[in-house]
């Protein structure tokens, strides 16, 4: 195995996800031959937790620098704009609007007038008596 070799595989370890049969191969070609295998499996295990250390640093580092490019575009980030929905909401209940952006039916309570039914009416004058 050459050097560069040793390099691309120690690389695919760190950004890749190693898994336990892979660390144990990479850990036979980094050992002596002939080492025990005690000294293998530990050399492994290092290995393992070395590569989820250097993953997890990874995706921290490339958050990090995808939550600063956003806030330098000026993107509002989802806790910045629940804020802004619930500071909406209070600001439509003290103004009396429904979420639909509408002032809600005045709150007085108003009595429908009824039509009165009209008497019926009679007619003056003479009423055929004699």
């Amino acid at each position: 195995m050459t050097r560069v070799d040793d390099m691309r595989k120690a690389l695919e370890a760190t950004i890749g996800n190693l898994t336990p049969a892979r660390a144990q191969e990479l850990a036979k070609g980094f050992l002596e031959p002939g080492a025990a295998k005690e000294q293998i499996a530990k050399t492994a295990a290092d290995m393992l937790e070395w590569s989820q250390r250097n993953r997890q640093r990874l995706r921290s580092a490339i958050q990090d620098e995808i939550r600063d490019q956003m806030r330098q575009m000026g993107v509002a980030t989802q806790a910045e704009l629940d804020t802004l929905k619930k500071r909406v909401r209070e600001l439509e209940r003290a103004a009396g609007m429904t979420a639909s952006g509408r002032r809600r039916a005045a709150s007085k309570k108003t009595t429908a007038k009824r039509p009165r039914a009209k008497k019926p009416t009679t007619t003056s004058g003479s009423s055929g008596g004699g």
